[in-house]
């Protein structure tokens, strides 16, 4: 592999599990199937000599059962206002390609799908603030997807929770709050009021940086 990048950003991501998501210690998924949204704001990095800073991407995912049972579909979203060389980039990378084998959950993600849809360009809104536990994601006619804090529901305040992974393939830590997304691509998805991540990601072709 001769390719070399590297990630540095931020992610906001909304699945249909339960708050806490079982995936992230290897049990089975709330409902017995796997629905999400993923959106990347990258604040720098590369693909060989393609700089990616300020570049933009969602990836839609949905799995009909358990994530390692495959049949998966997966479509990629990028910002228009990328190149066509940072488009191809991004799509490598969100595909798990140019990177070591099971290195990435991009590549483990990309492993179990059965569709992979044809990658969209189009204008992509996104702010991810992890401190806030705070983001939104829109791109006009397909995508309205928004994360907010945790409420306590005892006495109204914010409640902070996070996950910590040290051997994580996607992130070392991350904080937890509420997801909201609509998506009305070639895969549907209605989440409401359901896990919601907020990550910085931070990875290159070898798996996350430590």
């Amino acid at each position: 592999m001769d390719d070399k990048w590297m990630l540095n950003g931020r992610a906001f991501v909304n699945c249909n599990c339960a708050f806490g998501c079982p995936c992230q210690f290897n049990s089975k998924t709330t409902y017995g199937n796997c629905e999400a949204i993923s959106c990347y704001l990258i604040d720098e990095g590369h693909f060989n000599d393609v700089d990616l800073a300020g570049t933009k991407f969602a990836l839609i995912l949905h799995w009909p059962g358990e994530v390692a049972e495959g049949n998966g579909q997966e479509q990629l979203i990028v910002d228009d206002g990328a190149t066509p060389e940072q488009f191809e980039a991004i799509r490598k990378i969100s595909h798990g390609e140019s990177t070591s084998p099971g290195a990435t959950h991009f590549f483990v993600y990309n492993s179990t799908m059965a569709t992979v849809h044809e990658p969209l360009s189009a204008p992509i809104d996104m702010e991810v603030d992890i401190d806030a536990r705070k983001a939104h994601c829109k791109i006009e006619g397909v995508v309205e997807a928004a994360g907010s804090p945790l409420i306590n529901p005892f006495d109204g305040n914010e409640k902070r929770a996070a996950i910590t992974l040290p051997g994580g393939f996607e992130y070392t830590y991350a904080e937890m709050g509420v997801g909201n997304s609509k998506v009305t691509s070639a895969i549907e998805l209605n989440l409401e009021n359901s896990y919601g991540q907020f990550n910085k990601i931070r990875m290159n072709q070898d798996g996350v940086i430590r």
